[in-house]
């Protein structure tokens, strides 16, 4: 399985983002903290799929 996450300082100054994206994984931790759901996360940023977002979800735990 690949990293769901990347870091490169020429993408986003490194902040660390779903791979193949520009999205800061942060972001979902946010919405997330902020009571949105993962359907209102992915609705926001459809460049991010949901297999990458529960791939990151499941290996932060």
């Amino acid at each position: 399985m690949q990293e769901a996450i990347t870091s490169d300082r020429e993408v986003m100054h490194g902040v660390p983002v779903f791979r193949g994206t520009r999205v800061p994984v942060k972001m979902l931790f946010d919405y997330l903290e902020n009571g949105d759901s993962l359907d209102d996360f992915l609705e926001g940023f459809p460049t991010v799929s949901r297999e990458l977002a529960v791939q990151v979800l499941e290996e932060s735990k």
